[in-house]
């Protein structure tokens, strides 16, 4: 549907459509619009912002409230800064400004419909169906992740005063298995006390951790009770434990050896009752061989060993995890985004993930925020992961049928091909094409399909 008052526009668009295959309709000002949207059900709106009766945006509005999911594309002949940020504000799914350009017009049809077209969502992409009430939550149904709940399992039922040592790369989860392991255990209803070892200088870090008497030093003008005081019943999570000071992982193995500390400034020792839990993403091992950390107080934390894998090696659950991701950033942004089309998921799949989940989580949290449709397609990810070809081949297999799978590689190919000789020829598209032994028409025809402009190299 194309919504202008100006005839000429109208013609034009319903030319420009027609010539690419698309079925059009017209509505002269907003009211006829909401009218035939209604009767028409159309899969994407061109709408004006100038118009008589109903303005383009109170139309959007009103869209909008009533839930309709139609991708809507703004075009006006007054490209303001407010005009622009009201518009996407309201939910529009591109914002066009006069004189239009035809092979803009063309490029986001085709991206228009691709991202209203449930179909082209990932087969492999299972549904996350919880309810998102906890707020930390370990999702995976891999092998790797079973063997990990079972000991968490097991670990659940030991006594309060068995130590635990989560090793594990930044960003694979290990404060919530550490809280997994509290609200799984018997005192689960006793606090959860976590300590970031590295967030404090090793001064206001004694102090965090056992607290200091009225006048204990300079500025202790009231008495404070330490994080191991607090954690009282429950559990102490001591995070990046490896870059513990030499001072305080002594007085740390004390307070394992005999559950019990004195608060600074302090007269009498003071009982500890809280099962510690440690983590790291340090090879500890060798700072112990090293002599960067103390071999009593490793053997100490890790009565119980977790080790988490990379994202990298399991990326059984990468689909699981992106589909958990979703739901909980459409809760968030009040998005109704279904899935993630197949080369999209491909492409979350061949990634190495150096940052592990956290990576792919805040991929997807961008991903929602910039997705207008109802799919997340490549091109709300591609800026981020256009690299991710050198760290490892890796070729997911993105249907069961052989022909599907390999045209959807092929198309991974060509995209990431051309991202990466026009990135190196700074967007200049002869250079490009020169350099990859082929015609400038065949680059230009790749860039169009894969909706990719060379402008963002330049400069």
């Amino acid at each position: 549907m194309v919504v202008d008052d100006d005839p000429k526009i109208l013609f034009a668009f319903q030319e420009v459509l027609r010539t690419e295959g698309y079925k059009s309709v017209t509505a002269k000002d907003g009211e006829d619009a909401l009218r035939k949207i209604i009767t028409k059900n159309p899969n994407i709106v061109f709408l004006d912002v100038t118009m008589p009766k109903l303005d383009g945006l109170e139309v959007l509005r009103r869209m909008k409230a009533q839930r309709e999911l139609v991708p809507v594309i703004i075009i006006t002949g007054y490209g303001t800064m407010q005009t622009a940020i009201k518009a996407m504000q309201l939910g529009a799914f591109e914002y066009l400004t006069k004189p239009l350009d035809v092979v803009k017009i063309r490029e986001v049809t085709r991206k228009a419909l691709a991202s209203t077209q449930s179909a082209e969502i990932s087969a492999r992409q299972p549904l996350y169906i919880g309810d998102m009430v906890e707020q930390y939550e370990l999702v995976g149904t891999g092998p790797t992740m079973q063997e990990i709940y079972k000991l968490i399992g097991s670990i659940s039922t030991t006594p309060n005063h068995t130590s635990i040592l989560i090793l594990g790369e930044s960003g694979t989860g290990k404060e919530l298995v550490a809280r997994t392991i509290h609200k799984t255990s018997a005192n689960a209803l006793h606090p959860f006390v976590p300590i970031n070892c590295t967030a404090l200088p090793e001064p206001l870090l004694e102090s965090e951790l056992f607290g200091h008497e009225r006048g204990a030093f300079t500025g202790a003008v009231d008495r404070k009770l330490g994080k191991f005081e607090i954690a009282h019943g429950g559990t102490i999570f001591l995070d990046e434990i490896g870059n513990l000071s030499p001072q305080l992982q002594q007085k740390l193995l004390r307070v394992l050896q005999e559950r019990e500390f004195d608060r600074l400034g302090g007269n009498g020792p003071i009982h500890v009752d809280a099962r510690f839990i440690a983590a790291t993403n340090r090879d500890i091992g060798a700072d112990v061989k090293k002599g960067n950390f103390r071999e009593d107080l490793f053997f100490r934390l890790k009565v119980v060993t977790v080790s988490l894998p990379p994202l990298r090696d399991r990326r059984e659950d990468i689909p699981l995890l992106a589909s958990y991701f979703l739901k909980k950033y459409n809760d968030q942004l009040k998005k109704y985004i279904k899935g993630f089309s197949n080369e999209a998921m491909a492409l979350l799949q061949a990634h190495s993930y150096p940052g592990n989940v956290r990576e792919l989580e805040n991929l997807i949290e961008r991903a929602v925020m910039l997705t207008k449709g109802e799919v997340i397609l490549p091109d709300s990810l591609a800026d981020t992961l256009p690299s991710s070809s050198h760290q490892g081949i890796s070729l997911p297999i993105t249907s069961q049928t052989f022909s599907k799978s390999r045209v959807d590689i092929l198309n991974m190919f060509e995209r990431q091909f051309v991202l990466e000789r026009l990135a190196k020829h700074h967007g200049n598209v002869t250079a490009a094409a020169r350099a990859s032994k082929m015609t400038r028409q065949n680059l230009q025809r790749m860039m169009t399909k894969h909706r990719i402009n060379a402008k963002k190299f330049r400069g």
